[in-house]
């Protein structure tokens, strides 16, 4: 049987109840609900969302992109509003449009116009309550660090260099404490950019690290994440790692709910938003044939290491 997923009929949803027939825009046509999965290279862009004073942003030219692809313009909401140098392998966007594209028609016209840095992957049509923010109950993050003496050319752009060794049995100690429902104020950056009484309260669900050769990485899944909230716990897990903080300190900090108490954010271009995850009714073809987005983050990694060879991942000396 062929797959089925929810989507608006042009002609079902219209004859069959007209008591509920999608909206229409001004050009008479259906409104539809569209979801697009995205990957992008942030390092040269101001962020996801939109910024004054004509500074680059990865909504701005998915959105010219989509424009000049259907016709009208629309506006994109985001799963995660990546900060300036961060990238996405698993970014999800939804808008709403009446022009005519099919899916699959849509990918191929909108990566004609974005930039090489900028990519849709797929794209679906979604029920009209669909809202790539809103309906998401988990995201995903890694964050990549080479450690080495030397730097690594190729990672550059999507690692944190650290030359000196660093104690992962350690670290990961710590980000045990992080598992839970806690206020992470003590992570928090730009508070002072966020509405008022917006709580700092989240879940996480996922906090580890990892170790293959000179590469490390440090995976957390949360339901929602604050401003620059993953950068502030691998700048302070590194203090850990350094020995400049013990491990059981790490409770201590996430509970004074005070960003003085923690350590520095770390840089943004390690970071990579790998993925986010939706209720069943919401999930896209892409996610039930591939799986986790968490294993296909691991792509670039891999290709890079194919590449430019083994040795950069196993133990340089």
């Amino acid at each position: 049987m062929a797959p089925q997923w929810p989507r608006w009929s042009w002609c079902s949803n219209l004859s069959m109840d007209p008591a509920v027939d999608p909206p229409v825009g001004p050009s008479g046509r259906p409104v539809r609900t569209l979801r697009l999965d995205l990957a992008y290279e942030g390092t040269r862009y101001h962020g996801f969302g939109l910024q004054p004073g004509g500074r680059l942003t990865i909504q701005e030219v998915v959105e010219e992109a989509l424009a000049r692809s259907l016709g009208e313009q629309v506006r994109v909401t985001p799963a995660g509003r990546t900060d300036a140098g961060v990238h996405a392998s698993g970014q999800v966007v939804s808008f709403t449009t009446s022009g005519r594209l099919a899916p699959a028609q849509l990918v191929r016209a909108a990566n004609a116009h974005l930039p090489e840095d900028v990519l849709v992957e797929a794209a679906a049509e979604m029920p009209a309550s669909f809202d790539a923010r809103r309906s998401a109950i988990r995201r995903h993050y890694r964050y990549l660090i080479w450690n080495h003496p030397r730097p690594n050319l190729w990672l550059r752009r999507w690692s944190w260099h650290q030359a000196d060794r660093l104690d992962i049995a350690a670290m990961n100690a710590a980000a045990a404490s992080l598992i839970g429902e806690h206020d992470y104020a003590s992570f928090a950056g730009g508070m002072a950019q966020e509405p008022a009484g917006r709580t700092t309260i989240r879940t996480v669900e996922r906090a580890c690290w990892w170790q293959d050769g000179n590469l490390i990485g440090f995976e957390i899944t949360a339901n929602a994440f604050l401003r620059h909230m993953v950068r502030g716990i691998v700048g302070t897990l590194l203090q850990v790692g350094r020995g400049r903080l013990d491990s059981a300190q790490l409770s201590e900090i996430l509970a004074a709910a005070d960003r003085r108490q923690s350590g520095p954010n770390a840089p943004p271009h390690g970071l990579t938003l790998i993925g986010v995850d939706y209720p069943e009714q919401f999930k896209s073809i892409r996610d039930r044939r591939e799986g986790r987005r968490e294993d296909r983050a691991a792509d670039m990694i891999d290709v890079i290491v194919k590449i430019h060879g083994p040795g950069m991942s196993a133990g340089l000396s």
